[in-house]
């Protein structure tokens, strides 16, 4: 991995920020991505190179991606980190909303990929990093706008890794289960606003409950982010990664009680970890 060149988007905060130091650690040359250049001075110091991109701008993300490219011939490692929760009932979410979180989340993604494929297929090498989420593989209550989008990404995911393997380049899915971090605290903020009045009133104040406890440093039920980045390096370095990796507290049995189980018995059990009467 001595010199290879890793790009890392929603790299300001959070997973992102965590695996950019952790690959920089590990002796990638590493590109951190966000909209606010400022929110990662942290990162200059740590000798992180820093990049202003918007994953929903066009322009922005090819520029980013061009003047990498320039700078130091070519992107081995593409880290798709970018990406927030967006929870409220479907019958209470805008569609401009719900459209949002998936330019983001799903064409975001895309775009990035899109942009770095044609030096990877040229060199025959190069690994794509997709961060989805256990809640690419079941639903929680009042996600389904942003577990939407994590089923995108696993199916694209899963479509790349077909297309790309005859060019010598990896697809690899990151998994993380519930992790300590803001993201719970934005994701609570948005379903209380979509849903928290109306006939899902009861139901939003439950879910952002729990969501919000799993931002809190003493929630046993998550993970640091310093997990999923661990995972994410481990990836990176590797000859050949696996396609998939569930990682932290609860994303491995939960995904495969989801696929066990019956459906209105999963059904009821996630109901019930979230604090929604049935």
């Amino acid at each position: 991995m001595g010199g290879d060149v890793a790009l890392v988007t929603g790299g300001s905060s959070g997973i992102g920020e965590i695996t950019a130091r952790q690959l920089h650690d590990a002796g990638f040359t590493v590109y951190a991505a966000a909209r606010r250049a400022d929110k990662m001075a942290g990162l200059e110091e740590a000798g992180v190179h820093t990049v202003t991109l918007d994953v929903t701008d066009e322009a922005s993300a090819r520029r980013a991606v061009e003047g990498i490219v320039a700078e130091s011939g070519g992107i081995d490692v593409l880290v798709n980190n970018a990406g927030y929760g967006s929870y409220g009932a479907v019958e209470d979410v805008p569609l401009t909303e719900a459209q949002a979180q998936l330019d983001v989340n799903v064409l975001g993604l895309a775009r990035m990929a899109q942009l770095v494929l044609p030096g990877m297929r040229a060199r025959g090498s190069g690994t794509i990093i997709n961060i989805s989420s256990m809640g690419g593989r079941f639903v929680t209550p009042l996600g389904g706008w942003y577990h939407a989008s994590k089923y995108a990404v696993e199916a694209l995911s899963d479509a790349m890794r077909l297309e790309l393997a005859p060019f010598g380049i990896d697809v690899v899915v990151i998994e993380p289960g519930s992790i300590r971090s803001a993201w719970g605290s934005i994701a609570a903020e948005k379903v209380r606003h979509a849903s928290g009045s109306g006939p899902y009133a009861r139901q939003a104040e439950a879910v952002a409950k729990t969501l919000d406890a799993s931002a809190r440093p003493d929630f046993r039920a998550a993970s640091d982010p310093e997990v999923v980045a661990r995972g994410i390096v481990r990836a990176a370095g590797a000859r050949r990664p696996r396609s998939r990796y569930a990682i932290g507290r609860g994303s491995a049995p939960a995904i495969a009680l989801s696929r066990v189980l019956p459906d209105r018995v999963f059904d009821r059990l996630i109901a019930r970890a979230f604090g929604v009467r049935r």
